[in-house]
Formats: C-alpha cells, sequence, structure tokens
C-alpha cells in the first residue's frame, strides 16, 4: 500500500468522489460508516471523520481509504485520480423513479368538472367499485411518494419509541395504555367463491368498535405475527384518527382487506370510500413502522443483507417485513406483490415502475408464466426463492431481481409474497451503461429459448452491485438462469412466442 504522503499528493477530489458516490448509492453517512464497519471495523470511519473527509477537511489512511472501495466495489486508484471523471463522480438528480404518469391532453377534456362526469360512468361500465378505484389511487399516491411518509413514520415511533422487536405484551400495553379493550371472538374462516368458481378462505381477524373495543379472531392466538400486526394496525386507527371508528374490518384471504358484507361496495365514488380507503393504508403504514421502525429496522437489514428470514426474530409476518423493505432501504426502486392463485395480486407497489404481471382488479387471459411470482404459485416449492428477469419497460430493456416465498394467510390460503428491486439505476450509479448490459443480456435470453446462464462479464458487473446494494439474494439470483418476462402474453418476447405457440410452451419450460 502506498505511504501516506504519497496518498495525500493524489487526494484533490477524493472527498468529491466519495460524497457523490454515496449519493448516487442513496447513502446516507451513517449507512456507509456502518458499511465500512462490517469490513474493518479497524479503519473504518466514524460519520464525523467521514464527514470532514468529504469536505476536504481530513484525507483518509491508505488502509481507511481501501475500506471505503470495498464498499463502492471500486479500485483504490479510482478515488485518487487527479483529473475527475465527470459521468463518475456527478450523481443523478431529478430521477426518483415509479411510475410514468400519462400526459392529460387536451387538457380541456381531462378537467375537474368533465372527470367527476367521465369517471362515475367509467366504473360503471367496467364493475369496478368505487372502494377499488380509491385503493388504486392511494397506491398511486403511494408509489409517486416512494413510500416516504414521516408524519406516519413519526407518530409510530412516538408510540413504540422505535423499540424493536415488540412483543405481543408489549403492543397489548400499548393497547391497554391508550383505553382500548380487547375481546375475543370465535369466528371461523368462510368458503368463499372467486370470479372464475374457485374455492377459497376468507377470515375476519379483528375489527373495532368506538369508543374503545377491538375485537379479535382467537384463531390469531395461534398466529402471533398476525395478531401483532392487527393489534398495530387499531392502534394506528386510534393514535391517528381518534378512534372514531371509521376504518374498514380487517380480513385475511384472497380478496381485499374489506368485506363486501359488512361494507357496501357500489360503482360510485364517494368520500365514504376515500375516507376508509385512505384510513386502512395510514393505518396499515402505521403498523409497519410501529413493529418495524425505521432506523433500528434499516441496520437490521444492512447487518443481514435484506434476507427475508429477519422476520422471524423481530416476530413479524414476512409480508410486514417485506413490505417495510421497500420503505426503509436507501435504494428506492422497490416492488412488491402478494398474489393468490390462480393469478390475483391482493397488494401492490411497484415505486421502481415495473409494469403489473396480472391486474389486482381483474384477472388476465394470458399473464405471462416467467414471472418469479407466477412459478412460484403454481410450483410446490419451500423457502425464498431469487430470479434475474429482463422486462421491456417503454420499449426499453430493464433488469429486475426479486426474491418470493410462499406462506399461508391466517385463513389457510397459500400465496405467494415478493419483494424485488430494478437494477438499472444502480448499473448507471457505477458509471456503466445499463441499456447496453440490458439489452445484451435480453439478447442473449432470447437466443437461449427465453432464459439463458448469464454470461460472465454481466455476473461481475451485478455481484458488484449487489455488494453494493448490500442485498444478498441479487447474487443468488445471479447464479440461477436470467428470465425474459413481460407484461402481458400478447407481448411475449419469446421466440416462438409462448402463447402464439400453446400455453403448454410456458408452463413447461421453467428455466
Amino acid at each position: 500500500m502506498r505511504n501516506e504522503k504519497s496518498l495525500m499528493r493524489k487526494t484533490h477530489f477524493l472527498g468529491t468522489k466519495i460524497r457523490n458516490l454515496r449519493k448516487r448509492n442513496n447513502l446516507t453517512m451513517e449507512d456507509l460508516s456502518a458499511r465500512c464497519v462490517r469490513v474493518d471495523s479497524g479503519n473504518s470511519p466514524s460519520v464525523s471523520y467521514l464527514s470532514m473527509i468529504e469536505r476536504g477537511k481530513r484525507v483518509p489512511s491508505a488502509d481507511m481509504l481501501a475500506v471505503i472501495a470495498v464498499v463502492f466495489q471500486k479500485e483504490v486508484e479510482w478515488f485518487l485520480d487527479d483529473v475527475p471523471e465527470d459521468e463518475a463522480i456527478t450523481p443523478e438528480k431529478g430521477n426518483k423513479g415509479g411510475i410514468s404518469g400519462m400526459p392529460l391532453e387536451p387538457s380541456f377534456l381531462f378537467s375537474n368538472d368533465i372527470l367527476q362526469i367521465a369517471i362515475p360512468e367509467m366504473l360503471s361500465q367496467t364493475g369496478t367499485s368505487g372502494r377499488q378505484f380509491a385503493h388504486l389511487l392511494i397506491r398511486a399516491h403511494q408509489e409517486h411518494h416512494q413510500n416516504h411518509f414521516p408524519d406516519l413514520e413519526r407518530a409510530a415511533e412516538e408510540v413504540g419509541l422505535k423499540r424493536m422487536p415488540l412483543a405481543t405484551e408489549d403492543i397489548i400495553d400499548i393497547a391497554k395504555g391508550m383505553g382500548l379493550k380487547i375481546k375475543w371472538i370465535d369466528r371461523a374462516p368462510k368458503e368463499v367463491i372467486n370470479e372464475m368458481g374457485l374455492s377459497s378462505k376468507q377470515l375476519v381477524t379483528s375489527f373495532f368498535e368506538p369508543p374503545g373495543t377491538i375485537y379479535i379472531s382467537n384463531i390469531l392466538k395461534n398466529r402471533p405475527s398476525r395478531l401483532r400486526y392487527d393489534l398495530a394496525v387499531h392502534i394506528g386507527h386510534c393514535v391517528l384518527h381518534n378512534k372514531d371508528g371509521l376504518k374498514s374490518v380487517m380480513m385475511s384471504g384472497r380478496r381485499d382487506d374489506f368485506d363486501d358484507a359488512l361494507v357496501p361496495q357500489s360503482n360510485t365514488l364517494n368520500a365514504q370510500d376515500i375516507l376508509h380507503a385512505w384510513r386502512d393504508f395510514e393505518s396499515s403504514f402505521f403498523a409497519g413502522a410501529l413493529l418495524c421502525p425505521k432506523v433500528p429496522y434499516r441496520q437490521l437489514l444492512d447487518r443481514h443483507g435484506y434476507e427475508i428470514s429477519v422476520h422471524k426474530q423481530l416476530q413479524v409476518s414476512a409480508s410486514v417485513a417485506m413490505r417495510r423493505m421497500t420503505v426503509v432501504s436507501p435504494y428506492p426502486h422497490w416492488h412488491y406483490f402478494d398474489a393468490y392463485a390462480p393469478g390475483k395480486l391482493k397488494a401492490v407497489y411497484r415505486g421502481n415502475g415495473i409494469p403489473l404481471p396480472w391486474g389486482n382488479m381483474r384477472l388476465v387471459e394470458d399473464p405471462c408464466q416467467h414471472w418469479a411470482v407466477f412459478r412460484m404459485i403454481n410450483e410446490p416449492v419451500a423457502g425464498t426463492s431469487a430470479q434475474i428477469s429482463i422486462l421491456n419497460v417503454g420499449n426499453e430493456p430493464r433488469i429486475y431481481c426479486c426474491e418470493s416465498i410462499k406462506v399461508d394467510d391466517s385463513a389457510g390460503n397459500p400465496h405467494v409474497l415478493c419483494a424485488g428491486i430494478d437494477l438499472n439505476p444502480a448499473i448507471e450509479a457505477q458509471g456503466k451503461d445499463a441499456q447496453s448490459i440490458a439489452h445484451e443480456l435480453k439478447q442473449a435470453c432470447s437466443t437461449g429459448g427465453g432464459s439463458i446462464i448469464i454470461p460472465k462479464h454481466i455476473q461481475k458487473d451485478l455481484i458488484s452491485v449487489a455488494k453494493i446494494l448490500n442485498i444478498n439474494w441479487i447474487e443468488r439470483g445471479i447464479k440461477k438462469d436470467a428470465q425474459l418476462i413481460c407484461s402481458r402474453g400478447a407481448v411475449c418476447p419469446r421466440q416462438p412466442s409462448c402463447y402464439a405457440a400453446g400455453r403448454n410452451l410456458c408452463e413447461g419450460d421453467q428455466g
């Protein structure tokens, strides 16, 4: 290793490079310091020392710089180059990602008056309930803000004091401290028939009755993670909305989290639909923040490489743990799906703009069979499974990686949870051409019949990204065949097309 004097003569842009590289990877100084500690605790910068390095007030030792280089998967020489590389050291600005909207033009047709007439008519003709449309609006709001709701985070932290994990007794004590009573009810799961004539189970897990009683199914005594979540949701409602009771019944099962018999549905959009849907979202988000407070949970995920199994340590469900990943991660380009057979999405979050594999209001006739979440529904798998996928978005290929797990809900229905990220922004943050890499991988998959072992040079780039993001399951996905997927069978990029040649090709090709 070079001596310290030699290092000092080549540090004109070192602080700037570290700062901008850190920002390009959405890391705080606390995040970077913690990552360095895991590489070499003896040569890691403190937050204050890192701040001075970035401002040019201090020069790191050769050993300390080597640690920082490992975190960012760079050669030490990259930091010491006297001539700055504009593209390499300039952070991206103004590109938050998320769902792309459509231009509402001509504007006179999208005035408030016209939309107030057109939307109810559209709901009526499509059979979409006002509550379903309200959930769609709120999901769009959530995705637009990429799960950033600091007011709800603070409200939960004030109640839970950032304690983690919270035992059932802790949450019951919080509820009792707010003057809430808990009563247990006997209510068995009931059979429901979906629009395809398939049977599934549905269970009322809990509901709130003003001014202060929470009714909980006895079944949750044997499902403590769901019990803690339901209690946390009701606590959230009481904190945020003063126990007024204007919230939905909590349910477990294939349908949305409300009971058609208990909450009348209509094809008109009214204030009550919006109010119930928004309060359901706020209370659910609060519950996640109470059970997995942002900073402690982020630190835990960082220590364990974002493994889904951390939910066992916290005594929360895999669903809560995975949804909170999309909130607390410094990397904003996440998606999350909760899918039921044969192809219905109960919960959706697309902060990275990924198209939907199927609808969450209606079943589609030509879903792509190669999405990880779809494959897992139809396979008798145990544990988690990672997958690298290539998908065209806006006529440009993007590389995604996800981790999926099959679980049973409280009513006894199997379903698949999937959390994933868009890798293109992370590749670009390392100064690589993500589009050319994605195009090359897409072409290789097309040539290979839809799936292929990832070429070694692309593996190297993706492994570097995995280490920088500190997400273990990306590396597991890299070891498997990459899958070419599509948003619908009608635009299948495989040759021959899965649907043109018959669905049996899709079902037979399991990568």
